[in-house]
């Protein structure tokens, strides 16, 4: 059965860390401020374990080490960029670390690897037959608990996106096909083999025991196109023949025939052309889940991850939510579920958010007006049009940008098949129209226009928690495959960033606060100089004015 891990261990006599520190050594170990004292108290301490009791029940067992101290591995590992050796041996002998983690004693156990792996393996089976994400409620309890904490403004929220590759080598459209093909061919058995004429048997094992990079490289288009011809019907033929096969492989196998073969009336096997294959087919079989995009002449193959964050001026901003999706999802499905997820976090109505062009769209548009949002957009992709669009009473009124002309268009003629109402003007080339979009558009870039820079500049910092997110990525690429596990990296990135800048803001506050107590102080000291020869009663105005910098400071705060 499950059962929650001991909040307050017990300092033993003998073991206990503190008692053998003495000097600077101790004073750092101690200091409240420090890095691991913090991600203790305001990381550690707030997960909730009782998440985790789905994994566990009377045939499993309960867990042989506490589910806090694991999870809390698990943030630290991603903090520091560490791996899974240098991670075990900074618990093990960095006393900071294990003082983070809540092992004061030199003697308190670390749970052995193979219980670290088995907790992840079974929150990524969890996830993967329920659908439930246990790490991102891990995530938004600490958050929640930290915006209570300190009082976060929820009310302004901004957002950016990053595409992160997969942890996969970058195969060709052969070497997909083949190295698929091959893995499959490989898992079956001597008496499934016998089920296959000899004819094909001989040219699966040719075929499955070449290198696909050498093939391809000794190769021209032709040889390689006959090749993938010929691989093709042999595909066709092993899915035919082992349709009871329920493994991975074979699922595999069959998405990837579909993705670039297409089967003829007569059932002729064809290749697709290149064209017709999505930007969502499998890009390597080491990570089925990724996908394909080039977004300004970046070629991806891998994931895209979102960030929310709140914007306020001047107080403490910190990440409220955080999506991973394949590298093909757009930016625009992002918007409404952020807004939604953050709303929770932070349980404050969020009223304006901070976009980029790439963000606009006329759901998102509406979705934001319903729930009266302000939508502050910096800018909006593709080309300025040439004529400026203005809705008015007495209709739609269109300004030329190149030659100033100003005219009133006419509303065109609705069809069955027209879902907007459009407008129209002459030209000299024939008739122009407009939609109900590009008026949007027009409107918006307007609105673009009259806002204060210092407002479309508030959206700039959260590139610099996108720069932090993959602070430790080698050319944007991620260690790891699936997206369940980019997943559960963006979340201990996010509390780490969090962290810090709990930690930067209580610094800062510490010293806001201690050059505002130097006031009264000074000023005491002034009046005890200035009367100090005297007869009137110095105690009095020193008193005096230091109520009245009190009565300024709780204003103040």
């Amino acid at each position: 059965m499950f059962r929650k891990s001991n909040k307050e261990p017990q300092l033993d006599v003998f073991s206990s860390v503190p008692s053998m520190l003495e000097g600077g050594s101790l004073k750092q170990y101690n200091d409240e401020n420090h890095w691991h004292n913090q991600f203790r108290e305001y990381v550690v301490m707030n997960i909730d374990e009782s998440d985790f009791k789905v994994l566990f029940n009377e045939s499993m067992g309960a867990p042989n080490t506490s589910i806090r101290l694991q999870i809390s591995m698990m943030i630290l590992k991603e903090s520091f960029g560490w791996s899974d050796s240098q991670l075990f041996e900074h618990c093990r002998f960095n006393l900071l670390t294990r003082s983070a983690l809540g092992l004061f004693n030199i003697n308190d156990p670390l749970p052995v690897e193979s219980t670290y792996y088995l907790l992840r393996k079974r929150i990524y089976e969890h996830h993967k037959q329920t659908g439930e994400d246990l790490l991102a409620k891990t995530f938004e309890h600490i958050t929640r608990e930290q915006i209570k904490e300190f009082d976060v403004n929820g009310h302004s929220i901004r957002m950016d996106s990053k595409l992160i590759g997969s942890n996969i080598a970058l195969f060709t459209r052969y070497e997909i096909i083949h190295q698929t093909f091959s893995r499959f061919y490989k898992t079956l058995d001597k008496r499934s083999k016998f089920r296959l004429s000899s004819s094909d048997k001989e040219s699966l094992e040719e075929i499955s025991n070449e290198e696909p990079g050498k093939t391809v490289y000794r190769s021209n288009k032709d040889q390689i196109k006959v090749r993938l011809q010929t691989i093709g019907v042999l595909i066709y033929k092993l899915l035919k023949t082992f349709t009871e096969n329920k493994s991975e492989q074979y699922h595999l196998l069959q998405r990837v025939f579909s993705e670039q073969y297409k089967v003829q009336d007569n059932l002729r096997i064809e290749l697709r052309p290149k064209e017709e294959i999505s930007s969502d087919s499998v890009q390597s079989p080491d990570d089925p889940e990724c996908a394909y995009r080039n977004k300004n002449g970046n070629h991806v193959r891998g994931y895209s991850t979102n960030i929310t964050e709140t914007c306020s001026d001047d107080d403490l901003n910190l990440i409220t939510n955080i999506q991973v999706e394949k590298a093909n999802t757009q930016d625009i499905d992002f918007v409404q579920d952020a807004i939604i997820a953050t709303t929770e976090v932070t349980e404050q109505n969020v009223k304006k958010v901070y976009l980029d062009g790439a963000y606009h769209s006329v759901p998102n548009d509406e979705f934001c007006e319903d729930y009266d949002i302000d939508l502050v957009m910096t800018g909006l992709q593709g080309t300025v049009p040439r004529y400026d669009l203005e809705l008015t009473q007495d209709g739609l009124m269109v300004t030329d940008t190149q030659t100033g002309e100003c005219m009133q268009a006419s509303l065109a003629r609705k069809t069955k098949r027209s879902k907007q109402l459009k407008w129209s003007i002459r030209t000299e080339k024939g008739y122009y129209y407009f939609t109900e979009d590009a008026i949007r558009a027009s409107m918006l870039r307007k609105k673009i226009k009259e806002t204060p820079k210092e407002e479309l500049n508030k959206r700039n910092n959260v590139e610099a928690t996108i720069f932090q997110l993959g602070y430790h990525l080698r050319n944007n690429k991620s260690q790891y495959r699936g997206l369940y596990k980019q997943k559960m990296w963006a979340y201990c990135r996010g509390l780490w960033i969090n962290l810090v800048r709990i930690i930067n803001f209580i610094k800062q506050t510490c010293q806001r606060t201690f050059k505002i107590m130097e006031i009264p102080v000074k000023l005491a000291g002034f009046y005890d100089l200035f009367f100090f020869e005297t007869r009137f009663q110095p105690n009095l105005i020193r008193y005096f004015s230091i109520i009245v910098i009190l009565l300024f400071m709780l204003k103040f705060y």
